[in-house]
């Protein structure tokens, strides 16, 4: 399998690139600062170009077998008019991209990272990966995401939008802002720490996105979180027993907004997620439930 990476100096697309090197894999990454790239390997070609521009790089898109897209700017930040435009344009353009210069090519399998910030508030409901959008902000963010990587699927491609939680690993992610805060002392649940709190290891993550990439069946959405969501106030006494720190404090709602305005409703509420196509077709996390998670993940971070 030849791979196209899109978003392959993030967080998420560091560890991607990196494992499906290791599976002996031929991998094209497009980049605007190649030094940020750390992996080498003879296996790996580097692409300057913008994603959120056309250009040459389209071209090389319809060399590889498979092409996925991890392209968008951070939803953790104050939701300005300016933000809100960046978080929707990053992920909307460099889809529509994609799936410009696939208009022509041979079948390919385009996997497009989205969020299960789709399905918004939704209470203690049990949501696979089928079930319709939310409302709110990030809800129409995912919904035009995913209309635009679907586009390809017109063009005679499998198309596979791969629906994200809160990705917890080694050296950054969300763990990064949070650790520094419980070693202090300082960490706590939100609001009523009664929201479900969706997650995923990234070794699972990865794996998940190689193991969509084989298997030809899977199209249309994929919830890829772990089959044990928990909740809030679940996740904050496990980081603070893995930690070894307390945790007797909590933030509450008014206070979050105050600090963050709108965005505090993605803090406040979650999604009960379960990842029915991933199991249906024999997929195998490594990583269920959330202390086990934690154990590893702190005991490689730098």
């Amino acid at each position: 399998m030849s791979c196209f990476i899109l978003g392959g100096t993030g967080f998420v697309g560091k560890f991607l690139l990196k494992f499906i090197l290791e599976q002996g894999e031929n991998v094209t990454a497009l980049v605007r600062d190649e030094s940020k790239i750390k992996t080498r390997s003879s296996n790996l070609k580097l692409i300057k170009g913008d994603p959120l521009k056309q250009g040459e790089w389209q071209k090389e898109i319809i060399q590889s077998d498979t092409i996925i897209n991890l392209v968008g700017s951070p939803v953790m930040t104050s939701w300005t008019d300016k933000a809100k435009k960046n978080i929707l344009s990053t992920r909307v353009d460099s889809t529509t991209n994609v799936v410009q210069a696939l208009k022509d090519s041979q079948p390919k399998t385009f996997i497009c990272a989205n969020a299960v910030g789709y399905f918004g508030a939704r209470g203690d409901e049990l949501i696979d990966d089928h079930q319709g959008p939310g409302s709110g902000f990030l809800s129409e963010v995912a919904v035009k995401w995913q209309e635009a990587a679907m586009g390809a699927s017109n063009f005679g491609h499998r198309v596979a939008v791969s629906r994200f939680p809160v990705v917890l690993g080694p050296g950054g992610g969300a763990l990064a802002e949070m650790i520094p805060i419980f070693k202090l002392g300082l960490g706590g649940r939100l609001g009523s720490g009664k929201q479900w709190f969706p997650w995923v290891h990234i070794f699972d993550l990865v794996r998940a996105l190689y193991f969509i990439a084989q298997k030809n069946q899977i199209k249309g959405p994929v919830n890829v979180c772990s089959p044990k969501t928990v909740t809030n106030a679940h996740f904050t006494k496990a980081l603070a027993k893995t930690l070894k720190r307390p945790a007797l404090l909590a933030v509450p709602g008014f206070g979050l907004r105050i600090r963050y305005g709108e965005m505090a409703s993605m803090l406040l509420s979650g999604q009960r997620c379960i990842p029915k196509v991933l199991h249906e077709a024999g997929f195998e996390f490594k990583f269920e439930d959330i202390e086990s998670a934690l154990a590893n993940i702190l005991a490689e971070w730098d």
